[in-house]
């Protein structure tokens, strides 16, 4: 097998063979020597986050006459194509790395400083004119950058994927209220029959649920819009000029459309991680709430023959390798093994969140992974349970009339007498009592006793 060509770059540990083309640089490929793990990389949301901040960042130190106009122009642009996705294969980290993310923010550093050099028709692993740490770094380190990049990937992807994603299957669901509010059917409660309700109203309650979903969503997003950034190495803000939080925040937003604003206590913001627990249990809550929604739906269509059967689901592909014809609720079963694979993640995050140690968290590589993938995961597949299953329901009627006309005949009769004067119902009353008592008594045979007698 050929080599790939090599260079050797320079860390504070001495020097490392780094391949040719590579961006990243020495410290960098120590970690990725270092943590073969699972081959999870940070996704794409996340490095976009980070390439804004590198971007806001450059952007305010030039603002605050710390950084001159060509180094800056030359870091935005770099940044710029971080953020767009244009450098993705630069960053080869697994998440199963140092606890703070250092790693990461390293990577992001050397990449940038390496593209503003070829930017500048200067060698990779020059550093000139850019330095990973005194430019593209400034003001900023490994234990605010990452928390920071937690909080903006993740509140743009709810902004963006999830919540547009739920208001599509409110109003789907609100539709199919509609649809069936003229069908009666009968309630269950324990799974035991109960009293009367529209298929309907039985939407309308889904619909509703997911109403509540998509608010608390949004309180997931207030949650993260607090930001670390600013606090530098322990939340003294050391080494950054007094105004660097507010101005890089005010790039971001412009960006965004979401307004972070800067930590009130960076103590608190850097040694715990609370507020990404908190998004995290938001997540946890939607995914019960569609879980229910998905479990009902797959019941009510359970069937067709010998089960509720109450509504058709939409045929999305054959169900079974020996019976021919059988069609399985595959989108609700979709819809369940992510809520399930949610509910795990928020269990990771919690246990995550717990592990901050005095003035850092060390367990946040993993936090951002599994929140980030609750929200694809969940934005992806509630898009899908709505467009493949909701919007093709429809509700047997044959099955409600042949159901509920007998129920509705003996409450019609029931409502009859009801409407009877109080002494006439005595009377029916006592009639019916004693036709009962009639039925349940053997007959006595008189022609033999007559017999007998004589």
């Amino acid at each position: 097998m050929t080599e790939k060509p090599t260079r050797i770059e320079k860390d504070s540990m001495g020097e490392m063979t780094v391949p040719t083309d590579a961006l990243h640089g020495a410290s960098t490929h120590r970690a990725v020597l270092n943590f073969p793990v699972s081959g999870y990389r940070f996704p794409r949301p996340f490095i976009r986050a980070l390439g804004l901040i590198k971007w806001a960042a450059a952007k305010a130190n030039h603002d605050l006459g710390l950084l001159d106009g060509e180094r800056a122009a030359l870091i935005v642009q770099a940044a710029e194509e971080v953020a767009e996705g244009k450098l993705d294969d630069h960053f080869p980290l697994d998440i199963f790395q140092t606890g703070s993310g250092t790693s990461t923010n390293t990577n992001i550093n050397e990449v940038i400083a390496n593209r503003t050099a070829q930017l500048a028709g200067k060698h990779i692993g020059s550093h000139d004119p850019i330095h990973p740490n005194d430019h593209v770094n400034m003001g900023q380190s490994s234990n605010d950058v990452i928390p920071s990049a937690i909080h903006i990937s993740a509140a743009e992807q709810l902004k963006n994927h999830l919540i547009p994603a739920l208001e599509r299957l409110h109003a789907a669901l609100e539709t199919k209220a509609k649809e069936f509010w003229h069908i009666m059917k009968i309630g269950r409660t324990h799974l035991m029959d109960a009293t009367p309700v529209r298929l309907g109203q039985e939407f309308s309650g889904y619909a509703q649920q997911v109403a509540y979903a998509k608010d608390r969503a949004e309180k997931a997003i207030d949650a993260l819009r607090e930001v670390a950034l600013g606090g530098t190495a322990v939340g003294t803000g050391l080494n950054r000029h007094i105004d660097f939080p507010r101005k890089v925040l005010h790039h971001i937003e412009q960006r965004t459309g979401i307004a972070f604003y800067e930590a009130k206590n960076h103590f608190e913001a850097q040694g715990g991680k609370d507020a990404v627990v908190e998004a995290s249990g938001e997540l946890k809550t939607i995914a019960v709430t569609l879980f229910k929604i998905a479990n009902d739906i797959r019941w009510l269509g359970s069937g067709p023959r010998c089960g509720i059967g109450e509504i058709r689901l939409p045929a999305t592909q054959p169900g079974s390798s020996i019976m021919p014809g059988k069609v399985n609720p595959v989108m609700s079963e979709s819809l369940m093994m992510v809520c399930a694979q949610v509910i795990g993640h928020d269990t990771t995050i919690t246990w995550a969140g717990a592990n901050g140690n005095f003035e850092l968290n060390v367990m946040m590589p993993i936090m951002a992974h599994d929140l980030l993938e609750s929200i694809r995961l969940l934005a992806n597949v509630v898009d899908i349970f709505c467009d493949k299953c909701v919007r093709g329901i429809v509700a047997n009627e044959e099955r409600f009339r042949r159901r509920w006309l007998p129920v509705s005949r003996q409450r019609s009769v029931t409502i009859a007498r009801q409407k009877l004067p109080k002494k006439v119902r005595r009377l029916d009353g006592q009639f019916a009592r004693s036709r009962e008592r009639k039925r349940s008594c053997p007959r006595t045979n008189l022609s033999a006793h007559s017999t007998r007698s004589k």
